[in-house]
């Protein structure tokens, strides 16, 4: 708790900030009553402070001496149309200081006014880089979760919307918001989203990928994550109207959703906003280009090393002619090429940007000419690895699970043939068979398989049977029961 002595007061900012050159602390005094204004520099808007709160303060005509007196008057009629709060713990104050508030200490009085004056920089709502749609809103999230909240609430006009403000990070004390519907979302998993938030044993949280391995099962090995990641708040409120629970993180422009089925990562906006048929055409072009990334190079290096006769004898000659000239064998070429992709790719994402187009040059001339030419890596394993790693970037969210599994398939390919490839395939699929969600499956709705689900999963259908049952996705089997009051819902 406070003290009612001023100089206490801000002896214990002063030591906690320890001569830190943005703690500003302004001392006046108000008709004959020491008072200071605690600020942090670069925080605050220092307009509002003057022309909002120092000008009436400085300009008021209070006659009660009493120091309680003082703080009530100036609340309640001086400073009535700030929006204030009243704080009466340094930890409370603490954490309204570092939220961009200004804070008002009056000598006498054991409570400090709070007023939201935040003036810091950020960055404006700009269109999303990485999640990019044709007919979708050009709108994406920005690091100032204030800002995220609007965007979702400006899109959904419902009371039944709610957000709940946690803090986490014993240091940074970050502030995350939970996003759901009322009556959509299962009770079971909002709770557990709410304990696994509050048992987080963390410093700093700079970012959603501090976050995101804390809110699924802390023993799981998985290769996917059932946590999604949105910077579209488009796509978040679709999900939110599902059921779903967003994670809005102050400081970063992604928000996390959950639970994430491994089906959402072939779904896009665009989806919804084409014709049926095309919608369908283009997921089942995600659903081929996933298996491509995956098995063509494992089966290319496969076949290539211990079952040539699979492929035709054209093709097998023309391949057998091209490696016939490469000192090295199929399995380690590919490896390398991927490798070498990977680090091309990292240096095009890090470097500046006037550089980027320089790196791409380099990597097509030095790998997609020279080496070949040179009769370090045959054409027909280049055109392999280039062509998955195209597709990989059909399904962008799965990329990181991709990457790793090329190179397992391409080694067991290599080594062990078809019988390892499709060993290795059913490792994979009854991983994902096996993994639960917050008790949700995450193959669902495919495994197990539900019929009426597959409307939206193997085919878009049209919008009027879509909205015979907006209730889809919470209808899935193996799913936890919700309470309603009019019927169960399952998510």
């Amino acid at each position: 708790m406070m003290t009612a002595s001023l100089k206490e007061n801000l002896s214990y900012f002063n030591q906690q900030f320890d001569g830190s050159a943005d703690f500003i602390v302004r001392q006046f005094q108000i008709t004959g009553t020491d008072a200071a204004l605690l600020t942090l520099e670069g925080m605050v808007n220092k307009q509002v402070i003057v022309q909002g709160i120092m000008n009436p303060i400085m300009h008021a005509t209070i006659l009660d001496q009493d120091p309680v007196k003082k703080f009530e008057y100036i609340r309640d009629n001086t400073l009535a149309t700030v929006d204030q709060a009243e704080v009466d713990t340094y930890d409370a104050a603490m954490q309204k200081l570092m939220n961009g508030f200004a804070l008002l200490a009056i000598d006498g009085c054991i409570r400090m006014m709070a007023f939201s004056v935040q003036g810091f920089s950020f960055r404006g709502i700009s269109e999303p880089q990485n999640e990019v749609t044709q007919r979708g809103s050009r709108e994406g999230f920005v690091e100032p979760f204030l800002i995220n909240m609007s965007m979702i609430r400006r899109r959904m006009h419902t009371p039944k919307l709610k957000f709940e403000i946690f803090t986490v990070g014993k240091e940074s004390k970050t502030n995350i918001c939970l996003c759901y519907l009322r009556d959509s979302v299962s009770p079971g998993v909002l709770s557990k989203v709410r304990k696994r938030l509050n048992d987080l044993q963390i410093d700093t949280v700079l970012a959603a990928g501090y976050i995101s391995p804390q809110l699924v099962r802390r023993n799981s090995h998985f290769i996917f994550s059932g946590v999604g990641l949105s910077e579209r708040p488009d796509t978040v409120c679709g999900k939110i109207n599902e059921g779903r629970v967003a994670v809005i993180i102050d400081g970063t422009p992604n928000v996390l959703i959950v639970p994430h089925l491994f089906i959402e990562n072939f779904q896009s906006f665009d989806d919804y906003a084409f014709r049926p048929f095309y919608a369908t055409f283009t997921r089942w072009l995600k659903f081929f280009s996933f298996f491509l990334a995956v098995f063509l190079p494992g089966f290319y290096v496969s076949a290539t090393t211990f079952h040539p006769e699979l492929l035709p004898e054209a093709l097998m000659l023309k391949i057998a002619q091209s490696e016939a000239t490469t000192p090295f064998p199929v399995m380690l070429e590919a490896i390398v090429i991927h490798f070498l992709y990977e680090i091309m790719r990292e240096a095009g994402l890090r470097v500046p940007q006037p550089l980027s187009n320089a790196v791409s040059i380099v990597g097509a001339l030095v790998i997609g000419e020279t080496a070949v030419t040179s009769g370090l890596v045959g054409a027909p394993t280049l055109m392999v690895i280039a062509l998955t790693a195209t597709a990989s970037y059909v399904t962008p969210n799965l990329y990181g699970p991709v990457t790793i599994m090329r190179f397992i398939f391409i080694i067991v390919g290599g080594t062990l043939g078809f019988w390892g490839l499709a060993l290795c395939l059913m490792v994979l699929l009854v991983n994902i068979c096996a993994e639960m969600v917050y008790r949700i499956p995450y193959s669902a709705p495919i495994s197990p398989f539900h019929l009426r689900s597959m409307r939206d999963v193997l085919i878009r259908a049209s919008w009027r049977v879509l909205a015979r049952d907006v209730e889809m996705v919470q209808n899935m089997p193996g799913s936890e029961i919700k309470n309603s009051d009019q019927k169960g819902k399952q998510l």
